[in-house]
């Protein structure tokens, strides 16, 4: 494994990518979780999609979009769609929930449409679905690495402005935060870790990168600093785990890290469950 990570440039570029979207997607997905907004990753992604087969479209179409990379084409589209949802949130103030799947719904009607356009599912439209190791390009990398620290940049400019929204958003409000402007910027900066996530883990199951490492940190956390960091390890180890056992199995990368995902929550749910019970029966034994 080590040698081929020596030899081979698209494996150096997945695995820089894996291990910066291991970090950027649990650390956004902790405030996702939280806003019970787990949902816009999925609606976002399905947009994405249709910016991708959109471009793909395009590309067979007119030459001068034979050379665009698909990922800028479905980084617009993502942008689009968290502007848009944010627009109908305000709409709908009482049913605000409405946005996520009329903007979901409309990324599949056009990704539907332009795959039918593009004469149907190609190899590259598979990579982008289920993620695909080998199509990681070193402009890929460098676009995920600015993405990267846009994020960053947002979360320590932020934080507290995004803390206070995710627990009491009311109080935000009536402290005179711009939590309409805020909660914009975050739309937008998740729309662009989507589309940064895309190639690695897939446009598909993009969201579960995003949720399962928060859901197993939430179950040991005991405050939502620790949430942020076992999130950010849990994710790591996902994509780590995930990209050596798909190298060495020759599956699907996207499909493998979320199972490996899966199998890191399902540990965390025993473990504790297990780790509970000793200590009660242990409580129980010495009052006895």
């Amino acid at each position: 494994m080590i040698e081929a990570l020596l030899n081979y440039e698209f494996l150096q570029n997945a695995f820089a990518s894996g291990v910066i979207i291991g970090l950027i997607a649990p650390l956004l997905g902790v405030f996702i979780v939280v806003r019970r907004l787990s949902l816009i990753a999925d609606a976002l992604s399905h947009v994405t999609l249709a910016g991708i087969a959109g471009s793909l479209f395009l590309s067979q179409t007119a030459a001068m979009f034979a050379l665009l990379n698909p990922l800028y084409l479905g980084i617009v589209a993502a942008v689009t769609g968290s502007v848009l949802i944010e627009r109908l949130r305000r709409l709908y103030k009482h049913y605000e929930e409405l946005a996520i799947p009329i903007i979901m719904s409309a990324g599949i009607g056009f990704s539907a449409i332009f795959i039918s356009l593009a004469n149907g599912f190609s190899s590259d439209l598979f990579g982008y679905l289920f993620g695909s190791v080998s199509a990681v390009s070193r402009q890929d990398l460098w676009i995920v690495l600015v993405i990267a620290i846009t994020v960053i940049v947002f979360l320590l400019a932020f934080f507290k402005e995004l803390f206070l929204l995710s627990f009491d958003e009311e109080y935000a409000k009536a402290s005179g935060l711009p939590a309409r402007w805020v909660h914009l910027l975050f739309m937008i900066v998740t729309a662009l870790v989507i589309a940064a996530s895309m190639r690695i883990v897939g446009i598909l199951l993009v969201s579960s990168l995003m949720t399962l490492p928060v859901a197993a940190s939430m179950r040991l956390a005991k405050s939502f600093k620790q949430a942020i960091l076992y999130a950010v390890i849990f994710g790591e180890a996902s994509v780590i785990l995930g990209l050596i056992i798909a190298f060495y199995l020759n599956i699907a990368p996207g499909g493998t890290i979320v199972v490996t995902s899966i199998v890191i929550l399902l540990t965390v749910l025993i473990g504790k469950k297990v780790w509970l019970a000793f200590v009660k029966k242990d409580e129980g034994g010495s009052l006895v």
